[in-house]
Order: structure tokens, then C-alpha cells, then sequence
């Protein structure tokens, strides 16, 4: 299990923290196969009845470390986050998000696939996919058309504009936004805790009924989005522009066709 992950227990409850705050909670690839195997194990054991996830009152997570992805690029469908994807994809038990400070790539992508979204007011989401060089991933391509319409999501997929907690609560990405940090995480628990009083078969039962329509596109459209990233981090374009990150510069796209 990643330094970086901790667990906290409660009857009915399993909340998972991201706890990398000194660098913006960014994921490395031992945080998600940690994060995947809590996902595994939660499936199986019949005390958890829901998960909540939670980067803390301050900060969700700034997405991909970008020194760990240069270092050792994910491996397409094999990686360690495609393995955490795939996890939380398939999760049968409700997942409730609580979301303030930076979401960044995936961390605004995963939400996607989360129950329940409560966000902070001031919480800046954000999918600099293109920015960096490479393409939107677990999903964002098929959902978020689908989801705030076309030219909404060009501006957030090609652009990458960034967006706030009220907007994602407005566009239908959060379920409400709250006025801070600790508001958010307090909602969030408390919703999280309603499913211990819920007949879990019933629960499990709804929510497979409610993803069932296109999951299997889905699946295929992740996948297919995961082979492409994964060969998108190996392109000049994104070799420049994650180098240009490191280096805090602009990066220099004009030698490209």
C-alpha cells in the first residue's frame, strides 16, 4: 500500500484520503495500484457498503505526477492507472466523491464514474489533456458530449478550460457545491453513511441497472482512449509539452504539422 493513501474505517464506511499534500496529491503509479487493490478488497468485504473519496478540506488531486510519468511511462492497458480505472469502473457498491481545491485530469475524469459528486464552491476542475500533448482518457470523449453537449465539452477537452464547483454542480458533473473544504467533506460523509441503513443488494441492484445502458460502448471507448494516451506520451508533441512543465515554460508546438 502507497505512503500516499490512508484509510479510514467506520461501520458501513471505508473512505479512502489521498494524503500527498506537499505535492498537491498528485498520483504516482504505487498510489493507483494501491488504490485499485482498496477498490478489490472493498468489493469483497460485505462491511463496506460504500467508499468515500476524499483528497482532504483542501485539495483533491492536481492529477498524473508528471516526473513519475516521464520516468516510466504507463504501459497502456497494463498500467498501474488503466489496472485503477478498470476498478472503480466495475465497482458495484456506491462511491461518493468530495472534491475541493484542484481536480485536475484525472481527477476530474474520475468523477465521472463516482455515485455521488459534492464539490467546494471554489474547487477548480480542470482536463489539460490537449495542453500536454496528448488525449482525453477514462471515458471524458464519449460522457462529457453526451453529458453538457458538444461545444461545452470541446471547450473543456480542447481547450482545456478549467471550471468551478458551481459549474460542475450546474452542468449535473457534482450533485451540490458547498461553501468550503470542510462543508464538502462533511456532506459527503453524511450521504456516504445513508447507504449503512440501505438494503445493499437493492443498492448494488439499482446501480448496475442505472450503468447498464452503454457500458459496454463505454468500456470499449475507454480502452480505446487508454491505448491512445499511452502512445501520446511517447509523441514528440507531449515530450515537448511535459518537458516544457517541468521546465515551467510555454511549450513550443510550432515545429508540428
Amino acid at each position: 500500500m502507497s505512503e500516499h493513501l490512508h484509510i479510514e474505517r467506520e461501520p458501513g464506511l471505508l473512505t479512502l484520503r489521498l494524503n500527498r499534500l506537499d505535492k498537491k496529491n498528485a498520483l504516482t503509479r504505487a498510489m493507483y495500484s494501491g488504490m485499485a487493490e482498496v477498490l478489490k478488497q472493498a468489493e469483497q468485504d460485505p462491511s463496506v457498503r460504500a467508499v468515500l473519496l476524499t483528497g482532504g478540506e483542501s485539495c483533491f488531486t492536481s492529477g498524473n505526477d508528471v516526473a513519475d510519468f516521464i520516468q516510466a511511462p504507463p504501459g497502456g492497458l497494463n498500467s498501474e492507472v488503466f489496472q485503477f480505472m478498470l476498478a472503480l469502473f466495475d465497482f458495484s457498491k456506491p462511491v461518493v466523491a468530495a472534491v475541493s481545491g484542484p481536480a485536475v485530469g484525472i481527477g476530474t475524469t474520475l468523477l465521472l464514474h463516482c455515485d455521488l459528486v459534492y464539490v467546494s464552491r471554489d474547487a477548480l476542475l480542470k482536463m489539460p489533456f490537449v495542453n500536454l500533448g496528448l488525449c482525453p482518457e477514462y471515458g471524458s470523449s464519449l460522457i462529457l458530449p453526451r453529458l453538457l453537449g458538444h461545444a461545452r465539452a470541446a471547450e473543456l477537452l480542447l481547450l482545456g478550460e478549467s471550471f468551478s464547483g458551481e459549474q460542475a454542480a450546474a452542468w449535473g458533473i457534482a450533485n451540490q457545491a458547498l461553501d468550503d473544504g470542510a462543508a464538502t467533506l462533511a456532506r459527503a460523509r453524511e450521504m456516504a453513511l445513508r447507504f449503512q441503513q440501505l438494503a445493499p443488494s437493492a443498492v448494488a441492484d439499482s446501480k448496475r441497472l442505472m450503468r447498464a445502458p452503454g457500458r459496454e460502448e463505454l468500456r470499449r471507448v475507454i480502452e480505446e482512449e487508454g491505448a491512445l494516451f499511452g502512445q501520446r506520451l511517447r509523441s514528440p508533441e507531449a515530450i515537448e509539452a511535459l518537458s516544457a512543465f517541468m521546465q515551467r515554460r510555454a511549450p513550443d508546438f510550432s515545429r508540428f504539422a
